[in-house]
């Protein structure tokens, strides 16, 4: 075992004691010592997955086993951390922008009480215990196991704030969803320890062959199913734009750097299963884009700011779907680092308006803000034209990359998948209009307030800014610069037998340099005219009273969804729960257990009255007595 890498368990473990500090501590420890414990051991777990990212860079791999997790029978699972290109790259991911989130926080939630401060550290470290824990698993058992913890840590930083019940059922919603796709992950690996008797990574991709194609795609479905509820794909989707309840900096830590991304991290780890499994790719493809599609028309007619951020995350969720269904293992990865760059800074740049605005986030109360908040201003228009596909910002050469890999399989796709990124650029510049352009449509007491964050909030924001600007730059294609794709060359170990297996198939077909320039010059002439539009008919934006209608009207209640999750789930099931509480177990079980009770002390109610203390009515029970016993004797 290499020397270096002897140090890769401090990378989780490091979290972990920041948890159990700032959680057991909470009520003597101060908001600054709490603020430099929660976010200094993010940092070391970040300086140390750099080590190890320059360790791993040159094509070496290793899996580090620790003890035996459980030996049973002819079952052996180890608690094993894996290190390899595509564990290295999250592991940054996680630990860096992570680390930024944790010093944005010190600032936005210093109002909080010191013990409730600590608390929300306490689960922040936790929450990055868990996802490090779920992307370093040797296995489909450590995974889940990480898998399980940042779903609970979801559940108690989304009602973080438990004193308004809206954020309770909003923690509720997200735990209760993510559970049934958990169901479906924990099936797989059920099957996959059933027919390969093992979970490690290395023998169930050295053993693939051994499974029938009805077994691959058995399994690699419930492996999705698992994935729809964790990274929000239809019709497992609303619970994330719910999430907003949470603190503004655990939205970004979900939506950029932790949660969401990862159903695709185990798509992709699992490349190879996938790649056997042609329906379940075709199917992941068009739930990625259907998912893709119905998120960028909700965010079209949303006013909440977090609300349009969260509907476009589903939707930037289902690009990276798309991706993985079409192949585009490495499109679909990189868009998660891309994506982990703007979205990150574009939830905190919405938490350090709505911090000036004093809690506000309806767009529709604000406009104007960038005479008042310059360095909020610009990192934040950083972000909307990386994720609105822009050349040559970070989002326009993942987002393309899928795109091309999209329209080599199937040019339907494409073509939705380029609508779907016009509609992007439209509603984010539809935030960002209403939202800095303009006159302030506020009240005087906040226009009074308004001013820029403090520096432990813009500092992250700048950081965010400059990689999303030039994050993108490690995978330019080779049509704009001959050498390859530089992260591709990094992760194609990991998606090399893959990528073979596929062209063994001959189903790859290369992009001509012209199909690929045609391609991109339709994406990014169709977003721009979605941007100007969207910047001409907003910068000026009015405040109306008057109500959305037709179309507007379904796109503003998205849809629907919800409503008819209630109406065809939710109330059946309380309808159904109603009757078993009160007929079946109030009345049915309890009316029995309660009932023979009932009747043993109104037996030994009534026994008692012949406790009389009269001689001559003893002597008249005793007569009584004898008779019926010669009476039963003479029959008898």
């Amino acid at each position: 075992m290499s020397n270096t890498l002897q140090i890769v368990w401090l990378i989780p473990f490091l979290p972990l004691i920041g948890f159990l500090i700032n959680g057991l501590g909470r009520k003597q420890l101060s908001k600054s010592l709490t603020g430099i414990i929660g976010s200094g051991v993010i940092l070391a777990s970040f300086l140390i997955s750099v080590f190890v990212f320059f360790q791993v860079k040159n094509g070496n791999t290793h899996v580090a086993h620790y003890f035996d997790f459980i030996n049973t029978g002819s079952l052996k699972v180890g608690f094993d951390f894996q290190i390899d290109q595509l564990s290295s790259l999250f592991l940054l991911i996680i630990t860096g922008v992570g680390f930024l989130i944790h010093v944005y926080s010190t600032s936005y939630m210093h109002e909080e009480e010191s013990k409730d401060f600590a608390k929300y550290f306490a689960y922040l470290n936790l929450f990055v215990f868990s996802m490090l824990l779920l992307v370093m698993g040797g296995n489909y058992i450590i995974m889940f196991i990480g898998w399980e913890g940042v779903g609970l840590c979801s559940y108690l930083l989304i009602g973080f704030w438990f004193k308004d019940n809206s954020n309770n059922d909003a923690a509720k919603k997200a735990f209760i969803m993510n559970r049934i796709g958990d169901f479906g992950f924990l099936l797989a690996v059920f099957w996959l320890i059933a027919k390969l008797g093992t979970a490690d990574y290395h023998d169930v991709f050295s053993n693939v062959s051994k499974l029938s194609l009805f077994d691959i795609t058995g399994i690699t479905l419930l492996l999705f199913v698992g994935a729809t509820g964790k990274s929000a794909q239809i019709p497992l989707y609303t619970w994330l734009p719910d999430a907003m309840a949470g603190p503004t900096p655990v939205s970004a830590l979900i939506h950029a750097a932790t949660m969401v991304t990862a159903g695709i991290y185990m798509i992709a780890r699992s490349n190879i299963l996938f790649t056997m499994a042609p329906v379940t790719q075709s199917v992941i493809a068009v739930i990625g884009l259907a998912t893709a599609v119905v998120a960028a028309t909700i965010a079209l007619k949303q006013n909440d700011i977090k609300k349009v951020l969260a509907y476009s995350t589903v939707s930037q969720l289902g690009y990276m779907f798309l991706g993985l269904g079409v192949g585009a293992y490495t499109g679909a990865v990189f868009h998660v680092m891309t994506h982990a760059f703007f979205k990150a800074l574009l939830f905190l740049g919405a938490g350090s308006v709505i911090h000036a605005m004093g809690g506000e986030q309806d767009m529709r109360n604000m406009g104007g803000l960038k005479k008042y908040m310059s360095i909020t201003h610009i990192t934040f228009l950083m972000g909307c034209l990386a994720i609105a596909g822009i050349p040559f910002f970070s989002g326009f050469f993942s987002k393309d990359e899928i795109l091309a890999a999209a329209f080599e399989k199937n040019p339907v796709y494409w073509g939705v998948g380029v609508l779907t990124a016009f509609m992007t650029a439209f509603y984010m510049f539809r935030l960002y209009g209403m939202t800095f352009l303009g006159k302030f449509r506020g009240t005087h007491d906040q226009e009074h307030h308004l001013h820029e964050s403090p520096s432990a909030i813009t500092i992250p924001l700048i950081i965010l800014a400059i990689l999303a600007v030039v994050g993108g730059w490690i995978g330019i294609p080779e049509v704009f610069m001959h050498g390859g794709h530089r992260l591709g060359i990094f992760l194609e170990p990991i998606f090399a037998e893959s990528n073979t297996l596929v062209a063994s198939l001959n189903e790859k077909h290369e992009l001509s340099h012209t199909t690929e320039y045609a391609l991109m010059g339709v994406s990014v002439v169709g977003a721009l005219i979605a941007l100007l539009y969207a910047w001409n008919k907003f910068s000026k934006y009015e405040k109306t009273t008057v109500e959305e209608t037709g179309i507007g009207r379904i796109l503003a209640n998205k849809w629907y969804v919800d409503e008819i999750y209630d109406a065809v789930i939710v109330k059946p099931i309380q309808s159904v729960a109603t009757f078993f509480n009160n007929i079946l177990e109030k009345k049915g079980i309890d009316g029995f257990v309660n009932g023979i009770g009932k009747a043993v002390n109104y037996g030994s109610r009534q026994i008692r009255l012949l406790q009389t203390g009269q001689v001559s009515t003893y002597m008249m029970l005793m007569v009584v007595a004898v008779l019926i016993l010669f009476i039963i004797q003479l029959f008898l």
